[in-house]
């Protein structure tokens, strides 16, 4: 009897013990989750500096004046008296064709208009005779109708003929084929002995000559950023052959019809070109080189700007009010005031302003911005300190009203301990 009396005593204990540990689990897990969050931030003091806004594409040096050669007669180059990279002047030696069939087509033109003349000439004297016969009334009006036809058409057979003849000798002039400027041969794609297309529009392409003293860099620029493109810009251009040695350029030329790539596809892409004359002339550029170019669209002076991290987007709090009714408090939109109409709530762009450890959400307005930093029109004012990180808690984690704990950045602790370090 007495061992059972201990044992249910044990049990008792036993339970009591567990309950006690329940009970203290459960008042840690309710104290816990009242405890309020307080996150680790950044701030920045809002302050003037200037900043310039980039625009930034990539694109091709080319010559801002290059002619494609493309003779307009067919046949065998018979001369290439050119190398790619040369130096030419305008009127210089470029290609000769073989000018057989076209000096034969010259004389066999020359040879028809003799024999359209001496048509005419025995027409002509013809035509004379019975003119003076038809004053007289010894022929026919019929006669005389039809001798002054034939007479008619002797002139214009002549006519025809040194069309021909000018024809003729055209081709055969085209089968020379000088530089039609100063210049330098860019490109050369054909060679001695080869056969060639000749045509007035699209001929065989022979060679290139380029003005490689005026150079431009054509860049794409997005329907996003174009509209803040002017001509007259500053742009600071970086070749990729020359990583070390930035080329200063100017925009003189924004195109006004897009070129847009993927059409009807995810891969959509609308672009303009822009064309940016390069002002220095200590780089040596080739044509078709690799660059990249940073349009400076706007600079402004002295204007409250923030760290361009620091601008997020939050959707607007719903407005509250006491209910007359019940004195229970509840949501009030737009949509239930007025004529009833919806009204989409929009999200709207703030900063967190820190104030005695508290994150206030405070809209802004934007204006331009650089790599770094943001302009700040509307919202902020000289030597407020907002939030600068991190990217989370701006992003994700900070809500209006949050209680915040400000951290340096790395960098400033590693200074401070270089400066203590320092001192002893």
């Amino acid at each position: 009897m007495a061992s059972n009396g201990k044992k249910k005593k044990k049990r008792i204990i036993i339970f009591s013990v567990l309950g006690v540990a329940v009970i203290a689990l459960i008042l840690i897990v309710f104290l816990g989750s009242k405890k309020e969050t307080i996150l680790s931030v950044q701030i920045e003091e809002v302050g003037r500096r200037t900043i310039t806004q980039v625009v930034t594409a990539t694109g091709k040096i080319q010559p801002e004046v290059q002619v494609k050669i493309a003779p307009e007669v067919s046949g065998e180059i018979v001369r290439l008296p050119v190398q790619e990279g040369q130096t030419v002047k305008k009127g210089d030696l470029l290609l000769k064709i073989r000018p057989d069939f076209y000096a034969a087509q010259r004389d066999q033109a020359s040879a028809g208009l003799l024999s359209a003349e001496a048509t005419l000439l025995r027409t002509e004297a013809e035509f004379e005779r019975m003119e003076q016969l038809y004053k007289k009334g010894l022929v026919s009006q019929s006669e005389f109708d039809a001798l002054q036809a034939d007479h008619e058409a002797a002139k214009a057979s002549v006519a025809r003929a040194e069309a021909t003849l000018n024809q003729a000798a055209e081709d055969l002039r085209k089968t020379t084929v000088v530089s039609p400027m100063d210049g330098t041969v860019s490109q050369l794609n054909s060679e001695e002995g080869e056969r060639i297309t000749g045509a007035a529009f699209q001929g065989t392409h022979v060679m290139t000559i380029a003005d490689l003293s005026r150079m431009e860099a054509r860049v794409e620029v997005s329907e996003n950023d174009v509209v803040l493109v002017s001509p007259g810009d500053t742009a600071r251009i970086s070749v990729d052959a020359f990583p070390d040695k930035p080329v200063n350029g100017v925009v003189y030329e924004i195109a006004n019809t897009a070129m847009t790539t993927g059409l009807g596809t995810q891969e959509e892409v609308t672009n303009f070109e822009v064309k940016i004359r390069v002002v220095d002339k200590d780089v040596f550029l080739r044509p078709g080189m690799s660059m990249t170019a940073d349009i400076e669209t706007e600079t402004k002076e002295e204007i409250l700007a923030v760290p361009i991290q620091s601008v997020t987007t939050r959707m607007p709090k719903q407005e509250v009010e006491e209910s007359e009714e019940d004195g229970q408090s509840g949501v009030v939109l737009a949509s239930d005031q007025g004529s009833g109409s919806r009204n989409e709530k929009k999200p709207s762009e703030v900063v967190f302003v820190v104030d005695d450890g508290v994150a206030k959400a405070v809209s802004v307005k934007r204006g331009i911005s650089n790599d770094s930093h943001v302009e700040i029109v509307e919202g902020v004012e000289e030597g407020m300190k907002v939030v600068s990180g991190s990217y989370k808690a701006i992003n994700r984690e900070l809500e209006d009203g949050a209680k915040v704990r400000v951290k340096e950045p790395k960098e400033k602790k590693k200074e401070a301990a270089g400066g203590e370090g320092a001192r002893s």
